[in-house]
């Protein structure tokens, strides 16, 4: 691309999800109701784990925290996504599109890491019952989590540094609903191979890493519950990995069809769908799996609903 067709960049214009009129109210509301249900869910998961002290273990210690990555990484993107689709200005400054990708990224990556951990967690439950809170204390905790943060930051630090490098774009226009870094690559008037190299690394590294820690984990789980004697206890042991198994598949499955495969075959409306379900409805969907399925959760919950309601019940009267 010659010279003249390139320009320094201050700010990008979203052309977000659809350039169709009639779809703006119904896209507008239905990602109103995602985002509340989101908001109230991740919120309402942290809050009921710091509450019920039945919930102050290790599994939900590490839950609280993938709420909160949910939740801020859900925060970054829709808020922008819809203001955007009734607003006639979708321009977001050129420094606002590097921290609103920065931040995807690091809270992204930090929930992968942090789903396996909770994979380690469950084998360690599952598999060394006996000295599960000995091993699994509050400061390998502390440790783990810590640790997914900084895998986060880090990996997201490599490409924000790569980004920044970028002399110039032909273009400002980002046929995108946020700032991701693919899209705002493909407008580069710059070789961005190593870019673009560097995301299909970190993706693939990480992605292989989480797998081989959740794989493992889970292939000791399984064997260990195929050796128990109880059928109640089998029955128990899937109950507390499915919700988590759940998630997993669908955080990672979406994440290796969008990252983890050549740049040159992505088609810019199927990636736009995947970003939806990653950026929007996984952030929901997390702490509504983990409610809907987990006993302590819902026994939990009734009981600060129920305390909360003789509460105030004895004010009233």
């Amino acid at each position: 691309m010659g010279e003249e067709n390139c320009t320094i960049v201050t700010e990008f214009i979203l052309l977000g999800l659809s350039d169709v009129p009639e779809l703006k109210v119904f896209l507008s509301l239905l990602f109103l109701l995602i985002y509340g249900v989101t908001f109230l869910a991740n919120l309402g998961m942290i809050s009921l784990i710091h509450i019920s002290s039945r919930l102050h273990t290790p599994m939900y210690y590490f839950l609280s925290h993938l709420s909160f990555v949910d939740f801020c990484y859900s925060t970054v993107i829709v808020p922008k996504m819809l203001f955007n689709i009734f607003s006639k200005d979708k321009t977001i400054s050129f420094l606002g599109c590097m921290i609103q990708f920065y931040m995807f990224g690091t809270c992204v990556i930090t929930d992968v890491f942090l789903l396996a951990m909770m994979a380690y967690d469950r084998f360690l439950a599952i598999c060394s019952p006996l000295l599960y809170m000995v091993t699994m204390s509050r400061k390998l905790q502390i440790l783990l989590v810590s640790g997914c943060y900084f895998c986060g930051t880090v990996c997201s630090l490599i490409h924000l540094c790569l980004a920044l490098e970028i002399p110039s774009y032909s273009s400002n226009v980002i046929n995108h609903f946020f700032c991701d870094l693919p899209p705002i690559l493909n407008l580069a008037c710059y070789d961005v191979s190593l870019n673009e190299l560097m995301v299909f690394i970190v993706a693939t590294f990480n992605e292989i890493i989480t797998i081989v820690i959740i794989f493992t984990s889970y292939l000791f789980i399984l064997i260990t519950i195929l050796r128990m004697h109880s059928a109640e206890g089998r029955r128990k042991a899937f109950s507390t990995c499915a919700s988590h198994l759940t998630a997993i598949i669908v955080l990672q499955g979406t994440i290796l069809f969008t990252y983890c495969r050549p740049s040159s075959g992505n088609s810019v409306d199927t990636d736009k769908v995947a970003s939806v379900f990653y950026t929007v409805v996984i952030p929901m969907l997390n702490p509504l799996i983990y409610s809907l399925r987990n006993k302590d959760v819902k026994e939990a919950l009734k009981k600060v609903l129920g305390s909360r309601l003789t509460l105030r019940c004895s004010v009233l009267s």
